[in-house]
């Protein structure tokens, strides 16, 4: 099967995948400029670009973290990864991934329309008031994340109520995704949520409202899966874990060896405070946490709405904002690393350009 490219709104990527947005982090301007220069479509993480270039662009505490959600989300940070991410991508398109269970969402919205971003992707949540937020720059693609066909009525009529719009395209993401879930602990395990059986009801609901791109995420690895996925009804994939493997990849090199090491038992689904089910590595942290003597919480950034500022933390035993921090910055022994479920099968690290061309022509080019 060849691929053709896709329409995003009034942006085009030559290839029908995006590179999923990774934070705290993990796909910043090195990530996602090459994946755009390269005919994929580069998602920046709006997670936490507080830490960018060592914090210099915003304020921070003693322990050197950002200081409040301000700072955690910071405005001049975001604005300098996708001035530097558009630089490499050499004048193709480029998006964020920005959680709607952020502090300040509409505040990151907002930043990252003024900093010139094409196409902003949010979940972790309904967006139903994502239009609101960009209208004053009409040329930025919306692209909500769904986990069902419910979830896209409810976004399509609301929008279309209030702003005379629909999505530019969705991606619709199963449970085999790194990071966290659109789902519980039980529909994660059940064959009825499993990506492939989410496709056809979600293009449905689709043909009830026009026409729009529906791109398929969570566990998809080689070039047969997108194949697969596109034989469903997807018009594209989307691309996480695999990229963590790729020397532009903006994590440490201690994030791509925990993820080199890991094994299919070690890949495990573990309570966050953010309220849903988060996929990664089980490693110290979360033997820490087990034993109820994890790292102190004291709630620095205020990063996520649904943690209730530092409680739920505290009742599962790890700050969300701290743990993906120092997963970035390379520290073993507290960083929590997320990856999807077929993380273990990363086993070298190679170029952007590489991966692209092995995902387009197959494993063996």
């Amino acid at each position: 099967m060849s691929f053709k490219s896709l329409k995003i709104g009034k942006y085009t990527i030559k290839y029908p995948i995006f590179q999923g947005g990774m934070g705290l982090g993990i796909s910043w301007d090195r990530l996602a400029g090459h994946v755009s220069k390269e005919g994929g479509l580069g998602v920046i993480s709006s997670v936490g670009t507080g830490y960018y270039k060592n914090c210099k662009y915003s304020e921070k505490n003693i322990n050197s973290r950002p200081l409040h959600s301000e700072n955690f989300y910071c405005s001049k940070a975001l604005k300098a990864i996708i001035e530097n991410t558009r630089k490499i991508a050499n004048g193709n398109p480029v998006a964020v991934n920005i959680l709607h269970a952020s502090n300040d969402y509409e505040r990151i919205v907002k930043d990252a329309c003024a900093a010139g971003i094409d196409i902003i992707i949010t979940g972790a949540g309904l967006p139903t008031n994502m239009p609101e937020f960009t209208k004053n720059y009409p040329d930025v693609a919306l692209v909500p994340i769904v986990s069902s066909a419910k979830a896209l009525k409810i976004i399509c009529k609301r929008w279309t109520k209030r702003y005379n719009r629909l999505p530019d395209a969705i991606v619709v993401e199963g449970p085999l995704s790194g990071g966290h879930q659109g789902f519980t602990y039980e529909q994660c395990e059940q064959d009825e949520y499993k990506l492939e059986n989410l496709i056809k009801p979600i293009k449905e609901e689709i043909k009830n409202w026009g026409d729009f791109p529906l791109i398929a995420a969570g566990g998809i690895w080689d070039k047969k899966d997108i194949e697969s996925m596109m034989e469903l009804g997807a018009d594209g994939v989307q691309m996480g874990t695999r990229f963590i493997g790729t020397h532009e990849c903006d994590a440490d090199k201690n994030f791509k060896e925990i993820i080199l090491s890991s094994t299919k038992e070690t890949i495990q689904l573990f309570k966050s405070p953010v309220g849903y089910p988060a996929r990664g590595v089980k490693t110290n942290l979360i033997e820490l946490v087990n034993k109820k003597v994890g790292p102190s919480i004291k709630c620095i950034s205020n990063c996520v709405a649904p943690c209730k500022r530092g409680i739920e933390a505290k009742e599962v035993g790890y700050c969300i904002a701290d743990s993906l921090s120092d997963a970035y910055l390379g520290k073993k022994e507290t960083g929590l690393f997320f990856t999807g479920a077929n993380g273990y099968k990363l086993n070298e690290i190679i170029s952007v350009k590489k991966l692209i061309n092995k995902l387009i022509n197959g494993e063996n080019n």
